[in-house]
């Protein structure tokens, strides 16, 4: 596992080592911008993978690119001025998180920029349009909010004697809520479940939420994507369990840390193919004329060592659709 101190030295070391001699030589820069934190485990492999789409269009990091780190360590009011700070140095591109985006968007109109995220882009006001981008702006979206309805017709099917289930967004990403929560809603009305929403943003606020869930009789939670989530996926497995709560969220990880399930896109194939964005961009394209793309993995797993210390069934046929067992 890469410490966070490890972690700095890594993303600094390749720009620091270049000559200044070299660096001199308009070598093309990106702004990598996120919310995340640098300590989070999963930045390594995204950053990674981020890496290898670069290097698929002939752009290595240390070699003929410098990549500029700027992490938000989960404090999305940070974004608009590390936004700005690489409008500044004249990167000539940004990646960012779809939270990360929409501040870099504020803070140039010129600079291309290039996302990911699990949000609808144009209804989150980054793109005007998928095919035909029109802006300095396009990426890469993931299949997320819309997957919301599946979790929680998946969870109805693992707890169908329950009458009242919980959601739970993050007020701080107020497009991606909202979102969620709109769809969340519609899916329980037909499914004729009582939804309750709940709101989180910090460590203090999510044990919270799960210490309230039985006073709520809420029988299960839906977690929605959203980046402060992902860095707290341990946690959250091991809230879930602590509360007996069959709680499903989009990410492997939370499985493999004990949830109860999982259902989602694939977060480093997205990296991947917003660092291949970023390097066609470097060799000429134009952020105008490249379609918002989706990455279209989508991973489905059940613990069912969690759905036994529940006292829940797993239906065979369930068992048959997912993409792993943890047994």
């Amino acid at each position: 596992m890469i410490r966070r101190r490890e972690f700095i030295t890594l993303l600094g070391g390749a720009a620091g080592a270049w000559p200044l001699a070299v660096r001199a030589q308009q070598t093309p820069v990106i702004g990598f911008l996120n919310s995340r934190s640098t300590g989070d485990e999963d930045i390594p492999p995204l950053v990674a993978a981020f890496r290898e789409g670069l290097k698929e269009t002939g752009f290595i990091e240390g070699q003929n690119v410098v990549i500029e780190y700027r992490f938000a360590e989960n404090q999305y009011d940070r974004l608009p001025a590390l936004a700005a700070d690489l409008v500044r140095r004249q990167v000539a591109v940004i990646y960012g998180n779809a939270v990360a985006a929409e501040a870099a968007k504020k803070a140039t109109s010129i600079i291309p920029i290039v996302f990911t995220g699990g949000v609808d882009p144009v209804e989150a006001g980054l793109v005007s349009n998928l095919n035909r981008p029109g802006s300095n702006v396009t990426g890469v979206t993931i299949l997320d909010v819309e997957l919301g309805p599946k979790r929680l017709e998946l969870l109805h099917e693992l707890v169908p004697a329950t009458g009242t289930v919980a959601a739970l967004v993050n007020p701080s990403d107020p497009s991606r809520a909202e979102t969620t929560a709109r769809l969340l809603q519609a899916a329980a009305r037909t499914l004729g479940l009582q939804l309750v929403i709940l709101h989180a943003a910090t460590d203090t606020e999510l044990d919270m939420v799960f210490a309230s869930l039985t006073q709520l009789r809420a029988g299960g939670l839906v977690i929605g994507g959203e980046p402060f989530f992902n860095t707290r996926v341990k946690q959250l497995a091991a809230l879930g369990i602590r509360y007996a709560v069959p709680t499903i969220y989009q990410l492997p990880e939370f499985t493999a840390a004990g949830g109860l399930a999982s259902y989602g896109g694939n977060l480093p194939d997205a990296y991947r193919l917003a660092g291949l964005y970023s390097g066609r961009i470097l060799k000429g394209e134009k952020p105008s004329d490249l379609p918002v793309q989706q990455s279209t993995k989508i991973e489905m797993i059940i613990n069912l060592k969690t759905a036994r210390a529940l006292g829940l069934a797993v239906p065979l046929p369930l068992r048959g659709r997912a993409d792993e067992v943890i047994e």
